[in-house]
């Protein structure tokens, strides 16, 4: 860092020395010359000499100075008393301002007694209109008072009424919406009860059949199935069930010798079915001392032999209980092997097995005769229900309308009494602006006569004097225009002697200066010539001191550069020590780096080797957990060993498909099935009859789309025949129409695909006189305005209409283009009405009647209504 600063020192020094030699060398060679005296003694003769040419020139200007001065002064003399005379003869000239005053204010009276007389007839008129205007605002007043008085005495009868219908539309509209609630709810359980009591039906059917109850109802001594000769209570339907198990669906007999019948007659007829008998031993059965006794909860349906039911019922259930959970049942059945214990689910745990899950569905006779029964009710309560609610609907719509009716004439009431109280409030606005009017009206008029009169008297005094000041006009005019021509004359003389001294003063102003600017070049030529004898020593001197300066320079900056070049030597090797230094660092850090990211390297493999470590001992633990599981379940599931398990083929396997995958399938097919279905026949008889009538609705849907296809083929053919003859008088209608409003041009309706005229579109063209385009975006807006009102007046003559309502179709239009539209409005006003938006003063003329809104002082906007007849 030290030879650095010295380098730079020793640099600074050699460019300070090297400016400091350029600066003496300047100072010498500006060191003045012997020339420069030479050139000073030749300006100061050549200025001596010029000096003396102007002061001759200035002597010679004096004689004509002192002439031009005594001429000027006798001037002045005649011009003075030439003035005096004619203001003593001007001084009395006011007769010509006194007339021109006078004719000017007789003027200004005659214009505005003009002026008076018009104004003070259009007041008067004004004030005229303004009185029958008053008497008519009176009288509409009086009229408005009376149909508000009346429309004030019928509203409250109506609002009463009014009010009365709504209460009982209300009422009404509660009484149906409470009633169509009532009818759902009805429907509903009608519809549910239905369900049921088919269920039950066709469950007690299935029931029959599978134990044979069809084939022996007309044997001697058949009671019926037990199914049909029991009661049970809500709830406990699938316990009972359950705990009954097969004799459910028994035959029950009314002694063992008709058992034995009933038996041989299944067997004769190779029938499947179990019989109970009535009255054979019965087997005393303790109830366990857990869970809650069955028996309590099923009792006998049937009108003979109740007796005897109860006592085949003690023997079925005597010993059963029911509990909540399954483990309880298993463990109250390991407990007491003579009991049957079943679940609220259905399972049962007995003597003859444990079963899981339920195989009936509650399906009694006493539940059948009740769900016919809440059925029947159901559907006495819909009926009733129907009946209240299509009475409630014809009240509802009674009201409605009587609520309408009233309510309508209590609008019409209220617009009326609107209009009456708006037309009221109008009239009396009207009114008051126009007695206001008429008053300052004939204010207006009373002061107009005064001044009149007073305009009328001044004229008169005005006219008596013109004569005399006219006379007097003309004599000062004539003494005037002498005047005038006597100044005329000093004024030119004046002007003259003023060129002459102006141009006599520019000469010597010129001169003075001339001669006051040798002096000054004289003065300072000699000065310098004086002070350059002195400046020549002393640059002698001062040129001594700069070359002894310079040598010294030269000689300091010789040995700052050998000592500069000594320090840059030492500076590179110092440089290139540094450098070394520099290259032997990096080299010990990128060895340390290299190192490190080994390092790095080697942790990372380690944490990799530890954790695939952990994860061979999770699996490991998987593995031996699921070796447990599986072993678990082939001695649970299948009872068997693993080494017979192992020892067993292994089924076929579509190609494919792996042992997992199948298993999963075949458990899904399992879940897919379901339980089984008794109800099947039944439901696929009803899906069949069911698809016959989607067979039948659907061919009358195709039948109804041909009948739809072959009318919307008349239709398409009609609207065809319409359009096509609708656009044939339109594009006839804009041909001529077009012709009218562009004299000489030409304009066509095209269709954009005449083939297809259901999907066709319309092009206009238009062609005016002397342009050669036809396409709408390259007329004027004017143009086009005028050609949609051409297409617009062609549909109206084609197809003509009552009325027509247009909103500022003219807003674009010039005033020929106007006429020619005024000529169209006045065609088709003969056939019709036509109601017109417009801001155009012609079109407003052409109207029969003008209606307008105006805004009051208050806020409010006000219809003003005109008939051109009446304004006319």
């Amino acid at each position: 860092m030290r030879v650095e600063q010295l380098r730079e020192r020793a640099r600074g020094l050699s460019a300070v020395l090297v400016e400091r030699r350029r600066s003496m060398e300047r100072d010498r060679g500006q060191l003045m010359n012997a020339g420069v005296v030479a050139n000073l003694e030749n300006d100061a003769a050549r200025f001596s000499a010029e000096l003396e040419a102007v002061t001759l020139e200035l002597s010679q200007l004096e004689p004509a100075a002192e002439a031009l001065a005594a001429e000027e002064e006798v001037f002045q003399s005649e011009r003075h008393e030439t003035m005096t005379v004619l203001q003593a003869t001007s001084s009395s000239a006011t007769a010509a301002s006194a007339a021109a005053e006078v004719r000017g204010e007789l003027r200004s009276l005659r214009a505005g007694l003009d002026r008076g007389d018009t104004e003070l007839r259009r007041q008067t008129s004004r004030l005229e209109a303004l009185r029958q205007r008053l008497e008519r605002l009176d009288a509409d007043a009086d009229r408005l008072k009376a149909e508000c008085e009346q429309s004030q005495d019928v509203e409250a009868p109506l609002v009463a009424e009014v009010e009365t219908a709504e209460s009982r539309r209300l009422a009404a509209d509660a009484l149906a919406e409470t009633l169509n609630t009532t009818r759902q709810a009805a429907a509903e359980e009608l519809s549910r009860w239905r369900a049921r009591s088919d269920a039950l039906q066709l469950a007690l059917d299935s029931a029959r059949a599978r134990a044979g109850a069809e084939r022996l109802a007309k044997l001697e001594g058949v009671v019926g199935t037990l199914l049909e000769l029991v009661e049970i209570d809500a709830g406990w339907e699938a316990a009972a069930e359950a705990a009954m198990g097969e004799a459910l669906l028994a035959v029950v007999v009314a002694n063992p010798k008709a058992a034995r019948n009933a038996l041989e007659s299944l067997r004769s007829s190779k029938t499947s079915g179990a019989v109970i008998a009535l009255g054979a031993a019965v087997v005393a059965v303790s109830t366990p001392p857990f869970g809650e006794p069955i028996r309590a909860h099923v009792r006998a349906h049937a009108h003979g032999h109740r007796a005897e039911i109860e006592t085949l019922l003690d023997t079925l259930l005597g010993g059963a209980v029911r509990v909540n959970e399954w483990s309880a049942a298993f463990d109250g059945a390991l407990a007491h092997p003579s009991a049957t214990v079943v679940t609220n689910d259905g399972d049962r745990f007995g003597r003859s097995g444990w079963r899981l899950g339920t195989s009936g569905g509650g399906a009694t006779a006493a539940a059948l005769e009740e769900a016919v029964d809440r059925a029947s009710n159901a559907a006495a309560e819909l009926e009733r229900c129907d009946a209240a609610l299509r009475a409630a609907k014809a009240e509802q719509a009674s009201a409605r309308q009587a609520e309408s009716d009233l309510t309508r004439r209590l609008d019409a009431n209220d617009a009326r009494f609107a209009a009456a109280s708006e037309g009221l409030v109008r009239v009396h606005s009207d009114r008051r602006e126009s007695t206001t009017e008429a008053d300052a009206v004939a204010r207006v008029i009373a002061e107009a006569s005064e001044r009149l009169d007073r305009e009328r008297g001044r004229i008169g005094e005005l006219e008596s004097l013109v004569p005399a000041l006219e006379a007097d006009e003309q004599a000062e005019t004539n003494a005037a225009k002498a005047r005038g021509e006597t100044r005329a004359r000093l004024e030119s003389r004046a002007a003259l002697l003023a060129s002459r001294r102006k141009d006599l003063e520019v000469r010597n102003a010129g001169l003075g200066e001339r001669q006051q600017f040798l002096e000054r070049r004289i003065e300072e030529t000699e000065r310098r010539l004086v002070a350059d004898e002195q400046a020549r020593a002393q640059a002698a001197q001062h040129r001594v001191a700069i070359e002894a300066s310079l040598l010294a320079a030269t000689r300091l900056e010789a040995l700052v550069d050998l000592h500069r070049h000594t320090i840059e030597s030492r500076l590179a090797e110092l440089h290139e020590q540094r450098r070394r230094q520099s290259e032997e660092v990096r080299a010990l850090v990128a060895r340390l780096d290299e190192l490190r990211r080994a390092r790095a390297s080697a942790e990372r493999q380690l944490d990799e080797t530890r954790e695939r470590a952990r994860r061979v001992e999770v699996e490991e633990a998987e593995a031996r957990m699921r070796l447990e599981a599986a072993v678990e379940s082939l001695r649970r599931e299948l009872d068997l060993e693993p080494e017979a398990a192992e020892a067993a083929e292994m089924p076929e396997l579509p190609e494919g498909i792996t042992a997992a995958a199948r298993v999963r399938d075949l458990e899904r097919e399992l879940r897919l099935l379901g339980p089984i279905n008794p109800l099947a026949l039944e439901e696929f008889n009803e899906l069949q009859e069911r698809h016959r009538f989607l067979e039948e609705q659907l061919e009358d849907v195709r039948n109804t789309r041909r009948e739809l296809s072959r009318v919307i083929k008349a239709v398409d053919s009609e609207i065809q025949s319409v359009f096509a003859a609708a656009f044939a008088d339109v594009s006839f209608n804009f041909t001529s129409l077009f012709s009218m409003l562009f004299p000489g041009g030409t304009g066509n309706l095209v269709l954009t695909n005449p083939d297809d005229l259901l999907n066709t579109g319309i092009e206009v063209e238009a062609k005016p006189s002397g342009k050669n385009v036809k396409k709408l975006s390259l007329l004027s807006g004017g143009e086009r305005s005028l050609t949609a009102l051409a297409y617009l007046f062609a549909v109206f003559r084609s197809r003509p209409s009552p009325f027509y309502v247009m909103d500022e179709v003219e807003a674009a239009l010039d005033d020929v283009n106007l006429h020619r539209f005024l000529s169209l409005i006045a065609e088709f006003r003969r056939d019709a009405q036509l109601l017109i938006v417009s801001h155009q003063k012609r079109t407003m003329e052409a109207g029969d009647s003008l209606l307008g809104v105006s805004m009051q002082p208050g806020g409010s906007s006000k219809v003003v209504t005109e008939r051109q007849s009446a304004t006319a």
